[in-house]
């Protein structure tokens, strides 16, 4: 696991907003969700997982509205990838992957369990080293706060 100060750390945030710029950028507009919710569906039928549900403007909305914030957040990360981002987009996983099996769970579209298991997975390698670096103790001085670590060790390198 690499530690949050090494390049494939901040490579792996990079890695991770790539991959939701390229799966959730068709999500952004009413007419490009109307093309990607069709091919969606198509392969959830293909794969034997079903359909999705038909579009109504609500889910439009919703999905418009997710997929915009989602882009916005993956352009950040590619262009300027910090540690700090890999601890937010782990944490915003484990909410997604949190919300997707709950949809799961009470008979949404069996198509998602595609994209779970990719949260999971980002969620868990973006959030492992912040859990390591939290379980180990500061060194030389008294034990202080995962995130007001953080706050120190970005000043240091800023100076």
């Amino acid at each position: 696991m690499p530690s949050l100060r090494t390049p494939s750390y901040l490579g792996l945030v990079r890695a991770s907003a790539w991959y939701d710029l390229v799966v959730t950028a068709g999500f952004a507009t009413p007419w490009t969700y109307g093309l990607l919710h069709d091919g969606l569906s198509s392969l959830g039928d293909a794969l034997g997982l079903g359909p999705l549900p038909a579009q109504d403007p609500m889910q439009i909305l919703y999905a418009n509205l997710m997929g915009s914030v989602v882009v916005v957040w993956a352009v950040l990360r590619i262009l300027g990838p910090l540690p700090v981002h890999g601890l937010y987009d782990g944490v915003a996983r484990a909410l997604f992957a949190a919300w997707q099996a709950y949809a799961l769970a009470h008979g949404g579209p069996r198509l998602l369990w595609l994209f779970l298991g990719t949260e999971v997975a980002f969620g868990v390698v973006q959030l492992l080293p912040w859990v390591r670096r939290r379980t180990r103790p500061v060194t030389g001085g008294p034990s202080v706060g995962w995130a007001r670590q953080t706050v120190v060790d970005r000043t240091e390198e800023q100076t």
